[in-house]
C-alpha cells in the first residue's frame, strides 16, 4: 500500500467560502488603500477570515462553529470596512456576502 501525499488538500481548501475570501484577499493586497489605519484594518478583517476558516475546518463541534463565527464576524467587519474606500468593491463584498451565507450555514 503506497501513500501519495502529493495529492493530500486539507478540508478547507475545497470549501467555497475559502476560495472566494482567498480571491478577496488578493484582490485586497492588489489594491490601494489611501488610509492607512482602513487598509490594515481591511488587511486583518481579510486575513482573519481566511485563517478562521482554515482552522475551524481543522477542528470539532463548538470549536469548530466558533471559527466559524468569527470569520463571518471578520467578513462583515471588511465588507464595511470597502464601504469607505473610493474604488469599486461591489464584485467583492459581494464575494462577501456569500462568505457570510456559506458561514452562518456551517454554524448551524
Amino acid at each position: 500500500m503506497s501513500d501519495n501525499f502529493d495529492t493530500y488538500y486539507f478540508e478547507h481548501e475545497r470549501l467555497d467560502c475559502y476560495q472566494l475570501a482567498t480571491d478577496v484577499v488578493r484582490w485586497l493586497g492588489s489594491h490601494t488603500i489611501e488610509d492607512r489605519n482602513l487598509r490594515d484594518q481591511a488587511t486583518r478583517a481579510a486575513q482573519s477570515v481566511v485563517l478562521n476558516i482554515a482552522e475551524g475546518t481543522g477542528r470539532t463541534g463548538k470549536s469548530r462553529r466558533h471559527h466559524y463565527s468569527i470569520a463571518r464576524g471578520s467578513a462583515a467587519e471588511l465588507c464595511a470596512a470597502m464601504d469607505l474606500v473610493p474604488q469599486d468593491t461591489d464584485a467583492q463584498q459581494q464575494k462577501l456576502r456569500r462568505v457570510g451565507m456559506m458561514l452562518w450555514v456551517m454554524t448551524k
